[in-house]
């Protein structure tokens, strides 16, 4: 596989922000990270990435960029698994307790990594600069471990959250990404979880 110089720069972007994020950058990010004077030009690179099946573009989708390992196959996007999606958490219940279920969604959860296990319909704008926007559809993979900087579902005490995790020493944060909303230092005595990391968002008027 060849890639131009601008080309690769730009595949080697999408597997940082993958790395450290969980998501990959908005076609937005990528004309402001490499000074493209329009998106045009940005999808531009990123169609020939995927003729290069370098990466998999996932039409509708939000941050619809998955980057394919050298030697992985690129699939037809067909929904292959059925995934939960939870609505209003009920306080007090594991996340993926039947009550918090709305519905279940054929998706193709092998395009997203790492796996994801259910999807979290997002209520607030407090995530938009991440690409997260009310009523999205975040997939998450269930983990009870995440890195700072990752955006996490978090539980504190009775009420869940998607934020960006933060640790600084002994201290944890949970910042969000609009600066309209104030971050959240979880409290010594409060009860802390993490229940997963987010790795897509879908973009859904549901």
């Amino acid at each position: 596989m060849k890639l131009t110089r601008r080309q690769q720069e730009i595949l080697d972007f999408i597997h940082e922000r993958v790395a450290a994020d969980g998501l990959p950058p908005t076609r937005a990010e990528i004309v402001t990270r490499f000074g493209f004077r329009s998106p045009n030009a940005a999808q531009c690179h990123l169609k020939a990435l995927a003729e290069r099946g370098a990466i998999q573009l996932l039409p509708g989708r939000a941050r619809g960029l998955v980057p394919l390992q050298r030697g992985q196959l690129q699939r037809s996007v067909e929904a292959t698994d059925r995934l939960p999606v939870i609505g209003r958490v009920t306080a007090g219940t594991p996340i993926l307790a039947v009550e918090n279920r709305e519905q279940e969604l054929l998706i193709d959860a092998g395009a997203f990594s790492p796996r994801p296990h259910y999807m979290l319909r997002v209520q607030g704008d407090s995530m938009i600069e991440a690409g997260i926007h009310d009523r999205d559809l975040l997939l998450v993979h269930k983990t009870p471990e995440a890195r700072s900087g990752q955006i996490v579902v978090a539980r504190i005490d009775d009420e869940v959250t998607v934020k960006r995790l933060r640790r600084r020493g002994r201290g944890i944060f949970l910042d969000a990404e609009n600066a309209a909303y104030p971050s959240l230092h979880v409290q010594p005595d409060q009860d802390f979880a993490i229940e997963g990391l987010g790795v897509g968002v879908i973009r859904r008027g549901l």
